[in-house]
């Protein structure tokens, strides 16, 4: 984009912002933080096509402004990790719900094709997720233990090592998006794949009930964040095929730090998930009130954390 049209094309936004400074003292916090994320998404790409030039330094001076009046009523005493899961990590959900939207809908409908081609063809878990295994859940279904894998490791070794693969899955996954996406859609759709397998082997043994409130336990936030992570990653591999205004390269660094913030944001979910699978899951056949319970707070706790507070908080930075 030549330099005047990029100029006529924001000079309304950033003579408003311009004025706005001009009584900040009725201009709240995230207003002035929505309005810098702008200016420096503008400046960024100004100084990878126009250096040198006065629109680079026009709005080095008004970011300068807006980035003053951001600090200088700032408490002190607000802390980064306060900051970054109560304002930072909603807004870049809510800037990438499109590729979060596709992650789910990718992830929902491979469920749909492994329950159903578990369904057409019995022989089709042994595919999926080996014989070994199946033959290991029929052994424990037949000994009237059906969620015995769960408990086929002490529980702080189990911990550890399910936390750590988790984390690693959905580095896997997010970063498989910088190759087009592509890797990212595909990786969904197998863990999508095995998930609907998994869940109707246990249908066909008439044990769904159980075996839903056993997994989901830990499940409802385990596969959740992987599906996050997924939208992370095709939100990566997007910004480079479709790079909007901006170049390629300034498309695919600014993307790859939200998506690396995505990734960082859902460490404490998925320690939350490999705590409920080592500790919990176990019992969770015992009592089914504090399984039900669990899963009915996790969902919760994902429908308000990723959707409505999102939402609420982007409708307040921008009124």
């Amino acid at each position: 984009m030549r330099e005047i049209n990029f100029f006529r094309k924001n000079e309304k936004k950033w003579a408003e912002i311009d004025d706005l400074l001009s009584t900040s003292g009725s201009i709240s916090a995230d207003r002035l933080s929505d309005l810098y994320i702008q200016l420096t998404d503008d400046l960024a790409y100004a100084q990878t096509n126009y250096p040198e030039s006065k629109t680079v330094a026009y709005l080095n001076l008004l970011a300068g402004k807006v980035h003053g009046n951001i600090y200088k009523n700032k408490k002190k005493s607000r802390s980064f990790l306060i900051n970054f899961f109560g304002k930072e990590l909603p807004l870049i959900i809510y800037k990438h719900r499109k590729a979060l939207l596709v992650s789910l809908i990718v992830f929902s409908l491979s469920c749909l094709i492994g329950a159903y081609s578990t369904h057409v063809d019995e022989t089709f878990p042994r595919l999926i997720m080996g014989d070994q295994y199946v033959d290991m859940t029929i052994e424990n279904i037949e000994n009237g233990n059906p969620m015995g894998v769960y408990e086929s490791m002490d529980p702080v070794p189990m911990f550890l090592f399910i936390t750590f693969n988790n984390i690693r899955v959905s580095f896997i996954v997010f970063a498989a998006g910088i190759f087009f996406s592509v890797f990212t859609g595909f990786l969904l759709f197998r863990n999508g794949i095995m998930l609907g397998c998994f869940q109707y082997f246990f249908y066909t043994k008439k044990l769904l009930y159980i075996s839903a409130l056993t997994i989901w336990v830990h499940g409802t936030l385990e596969i959740a964040s992987i599906v996050i992570a997924g939208g992370a990653g095709l939100a990566l591999g997007n910004s480079f095929m479709f790079p909007g205004t901006y170049s390629r390269l300034h498309s695919f660094q600014m993307v790859a730090k939200d998506s690396v913030k995505i990734i960082a944001g859902l460490i404490p979910i998925f320690i939350v998930a490999g705590f409920l699978e080592s500790f919990v899951t176990r019992y969770s056949t015992v009592s089914t009130i504090p399984a039900a319970v669990i899963i009915l707070l996790s969902m919760l706790f994902l429908l308000f954390y990723f959707i409505y507070y999102p939402y609420k908080l982007h409708q307040h930075a921008t009124n």
